[in-house]
């Protein structure tokens, strides 16, 4: 979440504290097999200030709309998600090497520069690579330690588990999607797009979220499904939304240079669209600048412009008011159990998908 997002629970200093308390205390314990380890304890701190937090915060209010009472244990449980995003942004970024996140240098970013700051042998981008992938296993599994230990009763976090591991499941393999959708480069690019964008983000970043709060509170099948009628299409808005952003948005207000996208090659939707639509010229140009890894201020200036002239951005603003209205709809026919949680809902979908202008 950030500032301007509904937290009437105060969610996220209670979520940052529950992270930093569990991360201490596992800090002690690896210390414990050397002081080489504190190196990759603060990295981790650094990754996890300044996120969103919407994944905690959609499993928290997926609970409350259960009827469930507030309670330390499902921020615990909550908190346990944004170690399991931590865990793929860390990885996401070695696959992409990305220079940034969240404000800060990516994780195998700052490894690298341990190793030559350190003047040891080798290669220090490949030390880099490998003390991140090492680091992203290791928060996954911290991620499933802190959920298994929230405090709820144990036959709900039993159930939860099961959405929980297909969280994981679906997300590792969107990442896989994505990876094909960025080699592969056929004429079913559209639907593929659609299809990482729905498995990477939408049913991991709002669906599961919201069944597996629902889960933990005891909820309703009934409950359980219709958040699958809001999530998938709010989910996919916030990605389209993201997309945009990190084409068109202020680095100050992502974290992550502008462009970057355009400089891995990602086949999202925007970029899909407009290779679709682009007039002979302009998708030469696409094909010539897309996935350049060395791509410039001017670079990137005329591929927005080819964004906005194909008309590739006014169909995806058009898709975002559609989803995020279709998942409008879906929540105010969910047999939501708590007003408040409703209405902060409701405000969560408008918060993940608005422009920032």
């Amino acid at each position: 979440m950030t500032s301007a997002e509904p937290d009437p629970a105060h969610l996220r200093e209670r979520v940052q504290g529950r992270l930093t308390g569990f991360l201490t205390d596992r800090g002690r314990a690896v210390a414990e097999l050397g002081p080489e380890l504190a190196a990759p304890m603060t990295v981790l701190a650094d990754l996890t200030v300044g996120g969103k937090l919407l994944r905690p915060a959609f499993c928290y209010w997926g609970y409350r709309a259960a009827g469930a009472p507030d309670g330390e244990e499902i921020v615990t449980a909550a908190a346990a998600l944004e170690l399991l995003h931590v865990s793929a942004l860390i990885h996401d970024d070695v696959m992409d090497d990305s220079d940034r996140r969240r404000g800060r240098p990516s994780a195998h970013r700052q490894f690298t520069e341990l190793h030559r700051s350190a003047g040891w042998a080798g290669s220090a981008e490949g030390f880099g690579h490998g003390a991140a992938i090492l680091l992203g296993d290791l928060v996954l599994g911290w991620a499933d330690e802190l959920l298994r230990s929230c405090g709820l009763p144990a036959e709900r976090v039993a159930a939860a588990m099961a959405v929980f591991e297909a969280m994981r499941t679906e997300v590792m393999g969107g990442q896989y999607l994505d990876l094909v959708a960025q080699a592969a480069g056929d004429d079913d690019a559209l639907a593929r797009a659609m299809r990482v964008l729905r498995f990477k983000t939408a049913k991991y970043s709002v669906e599961r979220p919201l069944q597996l709060g629902a889960t933990l509170a005891g909820g309703s099948f009934a409950l359980v499904q219709a958040f699958t009628a809001v999530g998938i299409p709010l989910g996919e808005a916030f990605q389209l939304r993201d997309d945009v952003l990190g084409v068109f948005g202020d680095p100050e207000r992502t974290g992550k240079p502008a462009g970057d996208d355009l400089r891995e090659g990602k086949r999202t939707v925007l970029v899909t669209t407009a290779l679709a639509t682009a007039d002979t010229a302009d998708r030469a140009t696409m094909d010539a600048l897309l996935g350049n890894p060395h791509l410039d201020a001017n670079g990137v200036a005329r591929l927005r412009s080819i964004l906005v002239a194909s008309g590739a951005l006014d169909e995806v603003e058009k898709l975002i008011e559609r989803l995020a209205a279709e998942a409008e709809d879906a929540l105010a026919a969910a047999p939501i159990e708590d007003p408040t949680a409703r209405q902060v809902l409701a405000d969560l979908v408008v918060a993940a998908t608005q422009r920032h202008e």
